[in-house]
């Protein structure tokens, strides 16, 4: 037995067997150097012909390849396609031809474990080139498939519900968070008292009777409200009314109570936090809690953990901070999804909202656990790979191409028209979860972790 070193620095020498029986064919006498590999120079196992038409042993190649990361021939470094597949011909001649010498090899190859390992990495990222391939063609007209057309349906789908959202939502709710309260007229008033909830249709009656527009709503006070003809003699009832009342006079406008309301205040600041929490939740939880504490985070930890003490009725989980610091309780639960499951806690929020916004909730919830399940996928493939090692600059890398992508957006947003922004906004919210679905559904049939 002698150690031969591999063309590409691939020691294979503990597995290399030579002879010196050749073979005659036809009376011509064929040496097992006619056939032999050239990364150990021995005889070829599984021969498998790249691009340039250099053959290896199959083994050898998985090795190369292990250890350089690169589709290039050992020799003459030109870059293969595809994924080489094994020389079934050659094969079968090389096996024909010297078969007691390609046995004996099998044999020793088989009980190497650093062999085994790099033919098992080298055969998964085969498969994972394939799904790749499978996905590209999937993508084109003519072999879509099942699948891609129920995709094409929803994208149209889709765009109706951004269309929808653009023509009726923004005439509405747009109106009252940007008109001044002294402004308002007595029918928007009655919209106002109705946003508080469905206890509010009550006491319409009294609002009705007496006209109230938005110079006399700014007048009423705890005596006003409680005696006819408003008579709102529920405590609770009306000390969210007067809780609201407070927040209108000091704010000037309508403060936000649904999603929609908050975005036309808030463009570039819902537009990010939609964006950002989908590809880097961790990160964003983050930013929040240094820097934007009692108006986000704190509303945002109170509703995913909740500490047991429900909100009372008129309380505005987007706009109203709760007051007091979380409980070690709140932390603990937070902390732990934080690290371990951080799309559960968009989950939670979500969940929250169900009765205001039905079926957008329902989407966020159904997005956060599709980008789990891709967590999941990614994770395992690292492990399967045994490449943890490169997580930590994976993060790292991560962490600057979210920040550049930040910065920039940053800079050019002043001149970004509004309705890129409503399509990108609307975009991200509803056809996000159809794309990941997608993604899913590759993951599973291919099996590429």
């Amino acid at each position: 037995m002698t150690d031969v070193p591999m063309t590409g620095g691939v020691d294979t020498g503990a597995f290399s067997v030579h002879s010196d029986h050749p073979s005659k064919v036809s009376g011509h006498v064929i040496s097992e150097t006619e056939f032999s590999c050239h990364c150990c120079y021995d005889i070829l196992v599984n021969p498998t012909t790249l691009n340039c038409g250099h053959s290896f042993c199959r083994h050898c190649l998985a090795l190369w390849w292990e250890s350089s990361r690169k589709n290039e021939c050992p020799e003459c470094r030109e870059k293969w396609e595809g994924f080489p597949k094994v020389n079934i011909v050659l094969r079968g001649a090389v096996e024909k031809l010297f078969p007691e010498v390609v046995l004996k090899r099998r044999e020793e190859i088989q009980v190497n474990p650093r062999v085994s390992h790099a033919l098992l990495a080298f055969q998964r990222y085969g498969d994972e080139q394939a799904a790749r391939g499978v996905a590209m063609s999937g993508s084109r007209p003519q072999g879509g498939g099942f699948f891609s057309g129920v995709l094409t349906a929803l994208t149209c789908v889709a765009v109706v519900l951004l269309v929808y959202h653009w023509r009726s939502r923004e005439e509405e709710h747009d109106l009252l968070v940007h008109k001044p309260v002294t402004k308002w007229a007595a029918e928007e008033v009655l919209f106002w008292l109705e946003q508080l909830g469905p206890w509010a249709s009550l006491y319409q009656e009294g609002f009705v009777k007496e006209q109230v527009n938005g110079r006399l709503l700014i007048m009423l006070g705890d005596e006003e409200i409680s005696k006819p003809p408003y008579n709102i003699e529920n405590h609770t009832h009306r000390k969210a009314v007067l809780a609201e009342l407070d927040r209108v006079k000091a704010l000037g406008v309508k403060p936000p109570q649904n999603l929609w309301e908050y975005k036309a205040v808030n463009v570039g600041k819902s537009l990010f936090l939609l964006y950002a929490l989908k590809s880097s939740p961790r990160l964003t939880m983050l930013y929040l809690y240094l820097f934007d504490y009692t108006e986000t985070f704190l509303p945002f930890m109170h509703t995913c953990c909740p500490g047991g003490k429900e909100n009372t009725e008129g309380d505005d989980i987007l706009t109203k901070p709760l007051l007091g610091d979380p409980s070690w309780k709140q932390w603990t639960e937070f902390v732990v999804k934080y690290s371990v499951l951080p799309y559960q806690l968009i989950v939670g929020f979500a969940w929250d909202w169900l009765s205001v916004h039905y079926w957008t909730s329902r989407f966020v919830i159904v997005n956060a656990m599709l980008l789990s399940v891709l967590e999941a996928f990614a994770l395992w493939r690292l492990w399967s790979r045994a490449e943890f090692r490169t997580l930590p600059q994976k993060m790292w890398t991560h962490f600057w191409k979210v920040s550049t992508q930040g910065f920039v957006v940053a800079i050019f947003w002043p001149m970004i028209p509004q309705f890129v922004c409503n399509c990108l906004f609307y975009w991200a919210l509803y056809f996000s979860p159809i794309i990941n679905i997608d993604l899913v559904v590759q993951h599973v049939l291919h099996r590429e972790t």
